[in-house]
């Protein structure tokens, strides 16, 4: 099973990290998650396309977790997809996606008309909306691939979803937006990796005609703190920690690790786009970078 950082940002524009999302494969098997700003661009520097994709998953309805679904649908279409889009998010995910196509549906019926290409099916989007609690829901099964959804504190937004994936006797959990929260604890328990959003402490500063005190505060608070972060990695019993969804983006990554590391004794690895961690053999691959974490036996967990 492999890990592939696609988008490290958040809402704030930055050219190195661009909107969330990230890639887990299997075998065959290719699921996204998430489909922030450029996620289609760095899907085809990752070597993959929009037209093999079997799943996308949304963790929660925000504008930047989602805004180049639109996008996805119609380069998938122009890379030779022959199949409906399966999207699998919270409630609301219909209406936002009937609503989605529904504003380009002109646009997309004159490219129809006018192209003439085999197959208008990649047009379609099969949407499955679930709404688990607290503990893991099973949503798909594919091929030894198992993924589970769970719910995360990320209020006011009523809807917010991690994942667990399982597969070759390894386990991964996708934290998703959220403040701290024992459901992330109790998914991640024993897992191989667990990759976490975090909000960087003191490194958002408050600016006249930017964002006040009370915004920085309320940004925080349904995030989580780069002082919480390894404190849960290690409550979990995590084997590692990778980091992701920075806020800030442009943080200083030096004492973010520093700060990290003090708090969780395995490896932290702050993530960037279009890195890539196997868990099977517990190696980073970015850029021309090669990582070796060591041997251990997968399956460690109680």
């Amino acid at each position: 099973m492999r890990l592939t950082l696609l988008g490290t940002g958040c809402p704030i524009v930055d050219a190195d990290r661009h909107g969330p999302a990230q890639v887990v494969s299997h075998g065959a098997r290719t699921v996204l998650i998430d489909c922030g700003s450029g996620a289609t661009q760095r899907l085809l520097g990752a070597g993959l396309t929009g037209r093999d994709l079997d799943a996308v998953l949304l963790t929660h309805l925000h504008s930047d977790h989602l805004v180049d679904l639109f996008q996805l649908v119609i380069s998938s279409w122009h890379q030779g997809r022959d199949r409906p889009q399966a999207v699998i998010g919270p409630p609301g995910t219909k209406a936002y996606v009937d609503g989605l196509m529904a504003l380009w549906r002109p646009e997309l019926e004159q490219r129809i008309a006018h192209e003439r290409r085999t197959s208008t099916a990649a047009l379609e989007v099969a949407v499955t909306e679930i709404d688990p609690g607290d503990d893991p829901e099973p949503v798909l099964d594919l091929d030894g691939l198992a993924v589970a959804a769970f719910a995360v504190d990320h209020r006011p937004v009523r809807h917010a979803f991690g994942f667990r994936f399982e597969a070759g006797g390894a386990r991964l959990v996708v934290s998703g937006d959220t403040r701290r929260c024992p459901a992330v604890i109790a998914a991640a328990r024993g897992a191989d990796l667990l990759l976490h959003e975090v909000f960087v402490h003191g490194e958002m500063a408050a600016g006249e005609g930017l964002r006040g005190a009370e915004t920085v505060a309320n940004v925080a608070g349904y995030h989580t703190l780069s002082s919480e972060v390894g404190k849960i990695a290690a409550e979990a019993g995590a084997g590692a920690l990778m980091l992701t969804h920075f806020v800030p983006p442009g943080c200083d990554r030096d004492a973010l690790l520093a700060e990290v590391a003090a708090d969780f004794a395995g490896p932290v690895i702050l993530g960037e786009d279009l890195m890539r961690y196997d868990l099977a053999t517990r190696t980073l691959v970015h850029n021309r970078a090669r990582l070796s974490f060591g041997r251990h036996t997968i399956g460690h967990r109680d």
